[in-house]
């Protein structure tokens, strides 16, 4: 396994862990319309690789999430299945768990569990 990339924007950090087939994105800060943009690049950048099949976003250090936020998960959502690739988040806290849960959007998300980046490596 190895690190790509770790990008830091606007109160958001992202780190990307790569294993064979599969990608390893830990988010951390505030998800909103400042730092979404740099979260999508980051994403659909790493959903453009070849014989990628799954991708996991851990978001267990998401303190804040916004609706700018969550069009960046389905965009990344909507590639991954237009690209045969699963996508699967991890993490969620309470505030980002609600807000997906009333706007009627988890139920879209393929979860895996409540586990630690460190677990879920060992699953990559």
């Amino acid at each position: 396994m190895t690190t790509v990339e770790s990008t830091t924007a606007a109160d958001l950090s992202v780190s990307v862990t790569d294993s064979e087939g599969g990608a390893l994105v830990c988010v951390s800060g505030h998800v909103s319309v400042d730092s979404s943009p740099a979260l999508r690049n980051q994403l659909l950048t790493i959903l453009d690789r070849q014989g990628l099949s799954i991708l996991t976003i851990d978001l267990a250090e998401v303190t804040y999430i916004d609706c700018a936020g969550i069009a960046t998960l389905i965009e990344a959502l909507k590639v991954a299945h237009t690209r045969g690739t699963r996508l699967q988040l991890t993490g969620l806290r309470d505030g980002p768990r609600h807000l997906l849960e009333v706007t009627g959007l988890l139920g879209l998300f393929e979860m895996y569990g409540q586990a630690s980046s460190s677990s879920i490596s060992k699953v990559l």
